[in-house]
């Protein structure tokens, strides 16, 4: 449940940046796939990596976990 949740947020936040699953998973230094995983909460991520999407949209992981 909490995974297809930040999944869902992590999404809409991208979305909101204009970019692709491709050109954010670039940009933050991860790989496409394993990305696109953890949009559609299949995936059980690392505090270490949901830094790295925080940071990448520019936002704190409070604000990341907000409302979920």
């Amino acid at each position: 449940m909490i995974r297809e949740q930040l999944g869902q947020r992590i999404k809409e936040l991208r979305n909101a940046t204009g970019l692709s699953q491709e050109r954010f998973a670039l940009q933050i230094g991860m790989d496409r796939t394993y990305f696109a995983s953890v949009e559609a909460g299949r995936r059980n991520i690392s505090i270490c990596n949901i830094k790295k999407i925080a940071d990448g949209l520019g936002i704190s992981l409070s604000d990341l976990f907000k409302d979920l």
